[in-house]
Parts: structure tokens; C-alpha cells; sequence
């Protein structure tokens, strides 16, 4: 199979909180703070108790935090409410609960570290713009609430879209491996996934985001059976020759653990070939459980590829 270049499909630097993030100089990293109590990798953060202005283990959050910047992480992605696969729904008031403190935290300590909110909901998105975050990490590319576009557009903030056609029915549980999904079909899957994107690229677009703020998430893992997932993961050039700067998040997910047949503590390797390959292919942001690990290998990576 014939690979593009990223070179053939150079797109504008983001400037954001006095930071402009070169698409194509390197890859960018981005390290996951899930404020969760049930997050499917296991390193979910318990939620606060009401008594506390801070949540229980803050200085957890901010001890991973602090470590993933050491570690190479150029964004910390703070999410509320957990995706894995047959995951509970959050109401906005609980993932408020959750993530606000800890945007507000890590804000204030590292006022230079840019922050995104895994979020779907406007008023939660807003809030933690409220907060000090900077960027709206949408699992639902603006198709569950039609007013986040809104949202993204007054703040000029930059979205991540994300492709997601999960559906709760198809699900399947195995004890070891976690969750996956079975019953996804499309009719071509990267063709697909590439209109269902464009056409969430066309509400942002509609509800005045800019161009340059659109970064595309071909949801690895979302609505997905483990072959596709391997397919999109290598296929991840025709994602990026949309014209816009790509995230994977690969980390930890079901289709590595089974490939691997391993749970997910042991999927450090399986996600480290999953970002490379994304590298080769043209991705330009990676959002990983291990900064550390996946730092690495993403300069590794760059050195190889980006020359």
C-alpha cells in the first residue's frame, strides 16, 4: 500500500496560550488525567467529596501532572467522565465536580502547560475554559450537544473531533481483556470515517470556528471492531490528507490487548508500535497513559521520519 507524505498536506501552525504548535516539526504529546473512578486503564482519579474544595488525591493529579510535563507531555487532557466501552453516563454537575479543581490546579501551578477537557457537554466545556483550559477534546466531534460549537467559537479555543459510532448494544466484556466493540459496520471504513468527520468539520465551521482551531480524531477504539481499528491505525495518511492536524489515542486500548491477549497493564508495547506506526503515517499529536514511554518513542520516531 502506497503511504502520503505528511509533507504533501502541510497545514497552519496554532498559536495558543502564548504557544504555536508547528504541525509537522514534531510530534506533539499529550498526557491523559482521567478524574475518573472507573476508567478503563485502571489509573482513573476518584472524584471529590463534597467537604473538599479539592479532590481526594489531589496532589496525585498534581503529582502526574507535574510528572507528565517532566516527562515530555506538551498537553494534559483532563477528562470527567469515562469512554471505555458499557462506561455509566456523567451528569454536567458530577463531571463538573470532577474536573474543574483540577483544571484550576493544574492552571495555576503551570500556568505555560496547555490544557484540553475531554468533554462533550457546553456548559462543562465552557466551565473548564472558565478554568484555564485551552482546548475542547470532544468524543462526539459537536454532534451531542449542538451548543459546544457555540461554545468553541466564542472562546476561539481549537476542538479535537473525534470519529465515534459506539453503540452500548455492541459491546463485548471479556474479564481480562476489557471492554471492545463487535458490531460496528460500515460500508467503507476509512472513506466513512472521512465524510463523518468533514461533516462535523462543517458544523464547526457553520457555527464559526476557524480552520486552523479543527484537529481531526479518527477515534481509535470508538465504535470499532479490533481489525479496524489495525486498519485506521495504518491507514492514518488518508485521515491526515483531509487537510487538518491529526490526534491517535491508541493507549492501552482493547484492540492492543486482543492482539496481545494481554490486560491492560501490559499494553506498553502494544501502544508503542500503535504511536509509531501513527507517526509514520502522519499523526501529529499522540494522547498516552505513558508520557514517559511514548515520549520516547515519538522523538525516536520523529528522528526516523521527520527529516
Amino acid at each position: 500500500m502506497q503511504h502520503a507524505t505528511r509533507s504533501k498536506f502541510p497545514v497552519q501552525p496554532l498559536k495558543i496560550n502564548n504557544q504555536t504548535l508547528n504541525w509537522g516539526e514534531r510530534t506533539y504529546v499529550m498526557g491523559i488525567l482521567n478524574a475518573t473512578p472507573d476508567s478503563f486503564s485502571g489509573d482513573g482519579l476518584y472524584a471529590p467529596s463534597p467537604l473538599t474544595p479539592l479532590p481526594q488525591g489531589e496532589g496525585d493529579v498534581l503529582a502526574q501532572a507535574r510528572a507528565f510535563v517532566e516527562f515530555g507531555a506538551d498537553i494534559l487532557d483532563v477528562g470527567g467522565e469515562s469512554t471505555r466501552p458499557g462506561s455509566a453516563p456523567v451528569d454536567a454537575d458530577e463531571e463538573l465536580r470532577r474536573v474543574i479543581p483540577v483544571i484550576e490546579a493544574i492552571s495555576k501551578e503551570m500556568p505555560q502547560t496547555l490544557i484540553s477537557v475531554d468533554t462533550y457537554k457546553a456548559s462543562v466545556a465552557q466551565a473548564a475554559l472558565d478554568a484555564g483550559a485551552h482546548i475542547v477534546n470532544d468524543v462526539w466531534a459537536l454532534r451531542a450537544d449542538v451548543e459546544l460549537a457555540s461554545v468553541v467559537a466564542a472562546a476561539g479555543c481549537p476542538v479535537i473531533l473525534m470519529h465515534n459510532r459506539s453503540n452500548p448494544a455492541s459491546v463485548e466484556v471479556r474479564e481480562k481483556l476489557g471492554n471492545a466493540y463487535i458490531g460496528a459496520e460500515y460500508g467503507d471504513l476509512l472513506e466513512d470515517v472521512k465524510a463523518e468527520l468533514l461533516a462535523s468539520v462543517k458544523i464547526a465551521h457553520q457555527a464559526g470556528v476557524a480552520d486552523e482551531a479543527i484537529i481531526l480524531d479518527p477515534g481509535i477504539g470508538f465504535g470499532k471492531t479490533v481489525a479496524q481499528n489495525l486498519e485506521l491505525n495504518n491507514r492514518l495518511d488518508e485521515i491526515r490528507a483531509l487537510g487538518y492536524p491529526v490526534l491517535l489515542g491508541p493507549s492501552r486500548k482493547s484492540f492492543i490487548g486482543y492482539t496481545l491477549d494481554l490486560p491492560t497493564d501490559q499494553r506498553v508495547e502494544g501502544t508503542a508500535a500503535s504511536v509509531a506506526v501513527g507517526i509514520t503515517r502522519g499523526a501529529d499529536i499522540i494522547r498516552v497513559h505513558d508520557v514517559k514511554e511514548m515520549a520516547r518513542i515519538a522523538k525516536m520516531t520523529d528522528a526516523l521520519v521527520r527529516r
